[in-house]
C-alpha cells in the first residue's frame, strides 16, 4: 500500500504491525541472551581494569539485578538491526527509489558504529577511568569496596552512551537525506555543537584534563566526519531530485 495515500488509522495500524514484529524479535533475543549472559558477566568481571577488584553484593537482589540488566542490554543490541529495519520500512514509502536503496545501507552502518562506540569506550576509556578513580582512592588512603551492581552500573554509564554518540554520522546523514537539516546548517551551528559535545564529555569523564580530552577530541572529530558525510549525502539527494524533475518534465 502506498503510504502517501494511507489514512491516519492505516498509519497507526502499520505502526502497530511494525512494533509487534520488534516485540517478537526482542522476546527471542531475551531467550537467547539467557544462554550467553553468564559467560559475558564473568568476562566483564575479570576485565583488565577490574582484575584486582573483589566484587561484593550489598543487597541480596544485586546479582539478579545485574543479570537482568545484562540480559536486557544484550537483547536490545541483538534486536537493534530489526528495530532500524522496521523504522526504515515505515518511512521508506515516502522516499524516492534511490533514497530507499541508499538509506537501507544505514542499518549495517548504524550497527557497526554502535559496536565501534562500545569497543572504544570499553577498551580505551573505561580502563583509563577505572585507573584514575582507584588511583585517587589510593592517594586519599581510602580502601575501595566495590559492589557488583555499582561496578556494572558504572561500566554501562561509561560504555553505552558512546554506542549512541557514535550514531551521529548516520543520524545526520539520514536527516540530511530527508531534508530536515542541511550541511550548511550543521556548519553554522558548529560552535554550539562543540559546546554540547564538550559538556557531554565533561559529564561522563573524571575531572581531569587528560580524560576529558580523550573523550572530547573523538567526539569533535566524529562531528566533523558527520558533517562531511552529510555534505556528500546532501549533494547526492540534490542530484536525485534534479534527475527526478527532469524525468517528470
Amino acid at each position: 500500500m502506498n503510504q502517501n495515500h494511507m489514512t491516519i488509522l492505516e498509519h497507526i495500524d502499520e505502526l502497530r504491525k511494525r512494533l509487534m514484529i520488534i516485540v517478537v524479535f526482542f522476546v527471542f533475543a531475551v531467550i537467547i541472551s539467557f544462554f550467553i549472559v553468564q559467560p559475558l558477566i564473568n568476562i566483564l568481571q575479570n576485565a583488565a581494569a577490574a582484575k584486582d577488584l573483589t566484587m561484593n553484593a550489598f543487597r541480596v537482589t544485586d546479582p539478579f539485578k545485574v543479570y537482568m540488566n545484562m540480559v536486557f542490554i544484550l537483547a536490545l543490541i541483538m534486536t537493534s538491526p530489526v528495530i532500524l529495519y522496521q523504522i526504515w520500512s515505515f518511512v521508506s514509502p515516502g522516499l524516492l527509489e534511490k533514497e530507499r536503496r541508499a538509506t537501507l545501507g544505514y542499518i549495517p552502518a548504524s550497527v557497526f558504529l554502535f559496536l565501534a562506540g562500545l569497543t572504544f569506550s570499553y577498551f580505551i576509556l573505561f580502563p583509563f577511568v577505572m585507573k584514575f578513580m582507584l588511583g585517587l582512592s589510593s592517594d586519599m588512603g581510602i580502601t575501595s569496596t566495590i559492589g557488583i551492581n555499582e561496578y556494572f552500573q558504572f561500566l554501562f554509564q561509561i560504555t553505552l552512551p558512546f554506542g549512541f554518540l557514535f550514531q551521529l554520522p548516520v543520524v545526520l546523514l539520514f536527516l540530511t537525506r530527508l531534508g530536515i537539516v542541511t550541511p550548511m546548517f550543521l556548519k553554522m551551528i558548529r560552535k554550539y555543537a562543540y559546546f554540547v559535545l564538550f559538556v557531554i564529555a565533561a559529564l561522563i569523564t573524571p575531572p581531569d584534563i587528560v580524560s576529558h580530552l580523550m573523550v572530547t577530541v573523538p567526539l569533535l572529530l566524529l562531528y566533523e566526519l558527520s558533517v562531511w558525510i552529510a555534505t556528500i549525502g546532501y549533494k547526492k539527494a540534490q542530484a536525485a531530485e534534479a534527475e527526478q524533475r527532469e524525468e517528470t518534465i
